[in-house]
């Protein structure tokens, strides 16, 4: 199924605040192609489309990309519990360290509260 590039936009300015005039190129591919045409597509939800994008992620260790694309899932309707136990059973097929980092993120998203407590007790 081709992309639609005659659909109206969005708005999404992720790329642009994020990297302005700096990497024009990522910048439109980011807001126009990602975020303006591929999560729009009508073959899978926001919701579906946020919890397959969180796992591919942790399985590729990108921990920077999921501290945006956990707080996401949730306003996708992802809960904060199902986001948890995503990245619970993700740890048997993707490795431990990387379960072990998505948990950190998700914690830093969801309890930030309680990361300084943790952290002011080691």
């Amino acid at each position: 199924m081709p992309l639609d590039t005659d659909s109206p936009t969005t708005g999404w300015t992720g790329g642009q605040r994020a990297f302005g005039d700096f990497a024009p190129g990522l910048v439109h591919y980011t807001d126009q192609v990602l975020f303006d045409e591929v999560w729009e597509r009508p073959g899978l939800s926001k919701r579906d489309r946020s919890l397959v994008t969180v796992a591919a992620l942790i399985a590729g260790g990108n921990i920077d990309q999921l501290r945006f694309h956990l707080p996401f899932a949730h306003d996708n309707g992802v809960t904060e519990q199902e986001l948890i136990e995503a990245i619970t059973h993700l740890a048997f097929y993707t490795g431990w360290p990387k379960a072990m980092s998505a948990m950190n993120a998700a914690k830093s998203a969801f309890a930030p509260d309680r990361v300084n407590e943790d952290d002011q007790n080691d």
